[in-house]
């Protein structure tokens, strides 16, 4: 087996010192364990519907919109220079980001929320533990296991969040959330990531969709400095033009400030494993003024952007055709295709919520239309 754990932190995750699958394998000749899982995760079938799941807006609504695929990518992107410069584990990284999206369901957060609302009284869902549902047990491309028996530590980062309930069932993976220990510095620098590429490119969407306007971004600090800088330094720039250089440098600002607050944490607790990672307080993190001002940002986007009169229509509607697949799914499961139909005949409620969260937006709106549309079958 090969190895890529030179150079790495010692408090970082190495590939041969992995708590390893739930089904042993025998090692690749040419890629390390987290090698493996990415590429497996890349193959999946998850992760080619997330070219047409919603990222803020419904996927048929535009071509140059985000979608859950181009958002995993770009968190991988920023992840990676993350982690090379903090000396973790890159490719550990790059799996977790391309994988932590795989249990979204059609219609981004509309989608999820109607769909908890139905899972309710059959345990609810949440879709980082969807996420892991699917590369444990749903993806069926391997003769000797369900899912895609994928290491521990790619798990654990898949799994951000996770209500004590549920962790109580998952044994070693849940003990974290039982306990009130933290992830690998991996799974926490993804983390970031994310938010980081949501955050930012949900501006240039919101722009570029006419929901959100110049003149109200220039009301948002962050936005604001960095918008009367290049301004300044480039007089006549196009608009577009301007509204890329700005997120480019809003982006440089996060990852600077999140590289030099993490190595100052860090240094602080000088980690000396792994463990002493997950028993130490969180280690990456963005300084304070930094996180107050991502903070506001969030807080912007949530109420002109998520809370847009048209947003919150198409999410209505997203809702509704969510609850009307589940509702109709439950009370009728022969309506459902075979193999899904015998999933149902075993576990119920959760084998219609793992359909349901597994299409992509145009399917779940196209069956929706043959269930209810006058005319389709």
């Amino acid at each position: 087996m090969i190895t890529a754990d030179r150079g790495l932190a010692p408090f970082a995750v190495h590939a041969a010192a992995s708590r390893g699958r739930v089904h042993a394998e025998p090692p690749a000749a040419t890629r390390t364990d987290f090698q493996r899982d990415r590429d497996r995760i890349v193959h999946s079938t998850a992760f080619r519907r997330l070219e047409y799941k919603t990222q803020v807006f419904v996927n048929h609504e535009g071509d140059l919109f985000r979608t859950r695929l181009t958002h995993s990518l770009e968190v991988a992107q920023i992840a990676r220079a993350l982690a090379r410069s903090l000396a973790v584990n890159e490719d550990l990284v790059e799996a977790i980001a391309l994988a932590h999206d795989l249990g979204h369901t059609p219609f981004g957060h509309a989608g999820q929320d109607a769909l908890n609302e139905c899972m309710r009284p059959y345990g609810g869902f949440e879709h980082n533990l969807q996420s892991l549902r699917v590369v444990d047990e749903l993806e069926e491309r391997y003769a000797a296991f369900d899912g895609l028996n994928l290491c521990f530590e790619t798990r654990e980062g898949i799994l951000k969040h996770c209500s004590l309930e549920n962790a109580r069932r998952l044994g070693l993976l849940g003990e974290r959330f039982l306990y009130r220990r933290q992830p690998s510095a991996e799974a926490q620098l993804t983390n970031l990531a994310d938010e980081i590429a949501y955050n930012n490119h949900d501006i240039d969407d919101g722009l570029r969709s006419g929901l959100l306007t110049l003149a109200q971004l220039d009301e948002v600090p962050v936005f604001a400095r960095h918008a009367q800088a290049v301004r300044a330094e480039h007089p006549g720039i196009g608009e577009r033009r301007m509204i890329h250089e700005t997120v480019r440098r809003m982006i440089n600002v996060l990852v600077v400030d999140l590289i030099a607050e993490s190595r100052r944490r860090i240094g602080d607790a000088a980690p000396a494993s792994v463990d002493d990672v997950r028993a130490a307080p969180p280690l990456v993190a963005f300084s304070e003024l930094v996180r107050a001002e991502a903070d506001a940002l969030k807080v912007f986007l949530r109420d002109h952007l998520y809370r847009h009169y048209q947003v919150m229509r198409m999410t209505e509607k997203a809702r509704r055709v969510v609850r009307d697949l589940f509702e109709t799914f439950l009370n009728e499961p022969r309506l459902l295709p075979t193999d899904h139909r015998r999933r149902a005949e075993q576990d119920g409620p959760r084998a219609i919520a793992d359909y349901v969260a597994g299409m992509t937006d145009r399917y779940a709106m196209k069956e929706h239309r043959r269930l209810f549309a006058i005319g389709e079958i």
